[in-house]
């Protein structure tokens, strides 16, 4: 979700349109009291982009707006993905501890059906967000340990030829084998799986807020009536 170009807009838009909704099988004990919630977690994933698609789709529809894969004009694909992405200045917004600021807009389709089958939009955006990093935090940190500076500097040596400045791109054979022989990717696994235990903690109310969020969209995911179909011959696009 960080700020898009039109053209990564144009391929959501895109990638949308071809998504295919599968069905989802409740299997396990951990189904049991919530009825058509799968207990595998791809299978919960699966169900919950199928019901956000599905809703998307109703919220478009109302406008007489389809995601149908065809060539649009400039004006018309303008409009689909400000119905669906949202317009004007960005509403939402976290910056996260690498520094990085992700924004995404409070209106459009997609904040809807996300509002809609989380139950609050902007608390599901902060937490979604920080989950959804929470490993690149822990790499920014992991990269301040003087262990993987030292690993690092060995790693470059190996990778640097005697007769020559090391290339911005080493050769993925020989950086796979430096990284192997300096200790880098031990060092990298080491810390990154302790630092991701200290963003946990760090995090641990957004971290809360995000499975407590995710379990009640899988109930409203389930409970989704099942899709309308349209009639034959007509696109309201």
């Amino acid at each position: 979700m960080l700020r898009s170009t039109p053209r990564a807009r144009r391929a959501l838009v895109t990638a949308a349109a071809s998504l295919l909704i599968s069905g989802c099988t409740v299997v396990g004990p951990d189904g049991a009291g919530q009825p058509g919630v799968p207990a595998d977690r791809a299978a919960q994933d699966r169900l919950l982009k199928a019901a956000e698609h599905r809703l998307v789709v109703d919220c478009l529809a109302d406008q007489g707006l389809t995601l149908t894969a065809r060539a649009r004009a400039p004006d018309e694909d303008r409009t689909l993905q400000a119905a669906l992405f949202g317009a004007g200045p960005r509403e939402l917004s976290v910056t996260l501890a690498t520094g990085a600021t992700v924004t995404a807009h409070e209106d459009g389709c997609l904040a809807a059906a996300r509002a809609r089958l989380y139950g609050d939009a902007r608390r599901w955006f902060r937490a979604q967000v920080t989950v959804g990093n929470l490993r690149a935090e822990a790499q920014a940190r992991m990269r301040d340990d003087p262990a993987h500076q030292e690993a690092l500097a060995r790693w470059t040596r190996c990778a640097t030829p005697t007769d020559r400045p090391r290339p911005a791109g080493p050769d993925p054979t020989v950086a796979a084998r430096c990284a192997q022989e300096s200790g880098l990717d031990d060092v990298r696994a080491r810390l990154e799986a302790v630092e991701l235990l200290v963003v946990r903690t760090l995090h641990r109310d957004q971290l809360t807020a995000y499975r407590q969020l995710r379990d009640r969209a899988l109930l409203r995911a389930a409970e989704l009536p099942a899709p309308t179909p349209p009639q034959k011959g007509h696109d309201p696009s």
